[in-house]
């Protein structure tokens, strides 16, 4: 379901940056990734390089005005006719010779970094536990599935608090779907920068796979570079959707720390720390290779005090926000997993059970009209009376796509229009489940 997010509240916003001092950063580190900037990505005029920096012109001006005194840049000497007459701006030898020095000790280059404190100031502007989450707001974007009675009355609290969530119960019934549909009911929109920095580090944070910026429309056509760059909120951050972060069988412990990259001597921001101001969505926990009770133990301390601490390659130590909502699905029973410790500290459990017959065949004939098959009704007293019993009629959400796929794809050999018939039932019923038997090597 595609809803239009609305914009930030104005209250969210990080205060415009008036002076260099407000970046909270030093000259030095300043000079290093302007002039990396500068030689990696051959930007020559002011306003270009003030938009590959993320700073406003005016301040990007200034730091080009220290690095010509210092000798590291100097005027080309030509106006650009296509860039309102622009002057162009080259490292000279002294400044390749630095650039490339502070490229041997970091590659990073690009949008200027927000102090690891700063970003804590603006986490708490735009908390996920401050989010207003109403029951039309859920329902809406879990409108496309039929779902068991009194599920949204468990979900809404538990997603409303910004506290974690543990959806248990048989595969195949939603939970992932349930999870999707939490991710959708966030429907506003953060700031989220570009990378941070903590002691001379710098961290990237925004991620385009977990990030997905808002293109609001501007009233800048037309205006000169100076005044499009007259921002209401600090460049370095982008505004955004709320994160989702979405793992399976393939998370690992050492995902949820800083990935550091030896060659380019760069930090990555941690999965969890992507999703701040989100949701972390840990989908078929108990199908890791670590076991879930150590992945939960992870989690314990952050979810408690609502930050974490991530190391630098140095082996310091330092504390993040850990403002996420955090959806655990498992097909494990909650007490097979996790000790009780672990369960007291998970906020809310919420048990997705397979539908009732009733519920089923609405689900049934939604999914037929949806993939064009007429329905029998001769085939679903079949599947109902003679395949059903076979599974103690253990009904399961997921069967109706399933069997209505294979009817489809029966139809598609035989060459005959899509209809079900109680012969196609059986042969879809054949792939539903393998049956017990043993192979002889």
């Amino acid at each position: 379901m595609n809803m239009q997010a609305p914009p930030a509240e104005p209250g969210f916003a990080p205060p415009a940056l008036r002076t260099l001092a407000d970046t909270g950063l030093t000259p030095v580190m300043m000079r290093d990734i302007l002039l990396k900037t500068i030689f990696r990505k051959n930007v020559e005029q002011a306003s270009d390089i003030a938009k590959a920096i993320c700073l406003p012109i005016p301040l990007t001006t200034q730091l080009i005005d220290m690095l010509r005194d210092m000798n590291f840049l100097q005027a080309t000497g030509t106006m650009h006719a296509t860039s309102s007459s622009e002057m162009g701006f080259q490292l000279t030898d002294a400044g390749k010779a630095r650039a490339l020095d502070a490229l041997s000790q970091s590659e990073y280059y690009g949008a200027m970094p927000v102090p690891l404190e700063d970003y804590k100031v603006q986490v708490k502007r735009q908390s996920i536990r401050d989010i207003k989450l109403t029951r039309p707001m859920l329902e809406a974007s879990m409108g496309h599935l039929i779902l068991p009675d009194g599920l949204i009355d468990q979900l809404g609290p538990a997603v409303g608090s910004g506290r974690s969530v543990l959806m248990y119960g048989p595969p195949g019934n939603g939970k992932s779907s349930i999870a999707e549909g939490i991710r959708a009911a966030m429907g506003d929109n953060i700031y989220i920068p570009h990378a941070l920095s903590y002691a001379g580090q710098v961290i990237t944070l925004f991620d385009p796979i977990v990030h997905t910026p808002v293109t609001a429309a501007t009233e800048t056509e037309g205006q000169s570079p100076l005044r499009k760059n007259a921002a209401r909120f600090d460049t370095r951050y982008l505004l955004c959707t709320r994160p989702t972060v979405m793992t399976g069988g393939e998370l690992k412990l050492s995902m949820l720390d800083l990935n550091y990259n030896a060659v380019s001597r760069t930090y990555q921001a941690s999965m969890q720390l992507k999703s701040t101001g989100g949701v972390f969505i840990v989908d078929d926990l108990g199908r890791q290779a670590e076991p879930p009770q150590t992945l939960i133990n992870r989690w314990i301390v952050p979810m408690e005090v609502n930050y974490d601490i991530l190391a630098l390659q140095s082996g310091e130590k330092f504390e993040v926000p850990f403002d996420t909502l955090v959806v655990f699905s498992t097909n494990f029973h909650p007490n097979e997993i996790f000790d009780q410790a672990a369960l007291r500290r998970i906020f809310f459990k919420v048990k997705i059970d397979g539908p009732n017959q009733e519920q089923f065949l609405k689900i049934f004939a939604m999914v037929a009209k949806k993939k064009g098959i007429p329905l029998d009704e001769k085939s679903l007293i079949h599947m109902l009376k003679v395949r059903y019993p076979t599974i103690d009629n253990v009904y399961a959400n997921y069967h109706p796509v399933f069997l209505c796929d294979q009817i489809k794809a029966i139809c598609d050999f035989e060459g005959q229009p899509y209809h079900m018939t109680p012969e196609y039932i059986d042969r879809a019923w054949e792939n539903l489940y393998v049956r017990e038997e043993t192979i002889v090597h």
